[in-house]
């Protein structure tokens, strides 16, 4: 008998084969998606100058959702009750004067136009949920990143209720808070990429620190995944407890990030108590290592991150240089706050910062 002596498959080449008809199926779910949500932009509008013919009939507005919906469900089966039929008029009353720019879009110029000069670039599910935001800018805003960064809904309604839009207002300078509802998150300079407070809820801790900082360290490890999506856009896992000598000491540094839209590392160092100058003194030293023997002459200066349970604004003004541009202090929540209490965390920390510079 003959010997079979085909050369085996390269696997490789198997899971190259498998990755595009994956991609493929992905973009055709995506196109079925996209044409839904433009199909039901196109009924909210017929509906909205149905109803204005009508106007003057009482109860016309309610005879037409009802009969229009029998129709529907009839021709089309499921998904069209006179709730959804409302949800979409409301969605083309909201999206019919919301116009958002094309330019912050690679994509945009695939995808058809409605009459009003709008393009959509979700599924219906997360339009559902940016219709309920009633601040327009902040709308926009994470419309931008549900598409720069391929949000899920899940996704979506986690960073607003982690406040994302407020908490990048607050580390952005104020003549530049506007771009966060024309480009979403820019990030140019260090300060773009740091947050304050960082919400780490899915690590699962408790809200009091009765866990140790290795014990931190290993949930950020768990949920790596979880965690890039909170620190935001460019960001890369370098590795933890890096380790260096220095004079014939060992130390360590917690988490190594690199950020590719900063070309720079970034540091972390984690406590779970309050901040002190020490901690600030530690990651000066971290950084200084990092630039002087770590990083490459075309990349740019390393950022240090010290995060931490609590702080004291007033202990980090009088530690760091007031041209300081490579060390923050940021902290973190374990538990995701109602959007409410959210807002007065964040109030909060303005009238600490406001009374640490009045002071």
């Amino acid at each position: 008998m003959e010997k079979n002596n085909l050369t085996p498959i390269d696997h490789c080449f198997l899971e190259s084969i498998a990755e595009v008809l994956t991609q493929a199926r992905k973009n055709a779910k995506t196109a079925v998606n996209l044409s839904m949500v433009y199909a039901y932009f196109e009924i909210g509008r017929m509906i909205v100058e149905e109803e204005q013919h009508g106007a003057k009939r009482a109860a016309y507005g309610t005879q037409l959702l009802n009969e229009l919906s029998v129709y529907l469900t009839k021709n089309f089966g499921k998904g069209y009750s006179v709730d959804n039929l409302k949800l979409m008029r409301r969605f083309y009353v909201v999206y019919s004067v919301d116009q958002i720019g094309e330019t912050v879009f690679p994509q945009s110029k695939n995808l058809p136009v409605t009459n009003t000069g709008r393009k959509f670039y979700l599924s219906w599910s997360h339009y559902l949920k940016l219709m309920r935001i009633s601040n327009v800018d902040e709308r926009h805003f994470y419309e931008i990143e549900s598409a720069k960064n391929d949000w899920s809904l899940t996704e979506l309604k986690r960073q607003y209720n982690s406040s994302l839009y407020e908490r990048l207002s607050l580390s952005t300078d104020k003549d530049k808070v506007y771009r966060l509802a024309m480009e979403g998150q820019t990030v140019e300079h260090p300060k773009d990429v740091v947050k304050d407070p960082y919400v780490l809820e899915f690590l699962g801790l408790p809200e009091l620190p009765c866990y140790s900082e290795t014990e931190l360290e290993s949930r950020i490890i768990d949920h790596l995944q979880q965690f890039l999506l909170e620190l935001g856009t460019g960001f890369a896992f370098v590795g933890r407890q890096e380790r260096f000598t220095f004079n014939e000491e060992h130390f360590m540094v917690d988490l190594v990030f690199y950020n590719r839209l900063l070309r720079c590392f970034v540091l972390f160092d984690l406590k779970i108590g309050e901040l002190k100058h020490q901690d600030i003194g530690q990651m000066q030293m971290y950084v200084h290592y990092y630039d002087r023997q770590v990083k490459l002459p075309d990349e740019n200066p390393t950022i240090g991150i010290v995060l931490c349970r609590d702080k004291n604004n007033a202990v980090v003004e009088m530690t760091l240089p007031e041209d300081n541009s490579q060390i923050f202090a940021s902290k973190y929540e374990t538990v995701l706050p109602s959007k409410e209490d959210f807002q007065k965390l964040l109030q909060e920390q303005i009238d600490d910062e406001n009374g640490g510079e009045n002071g």
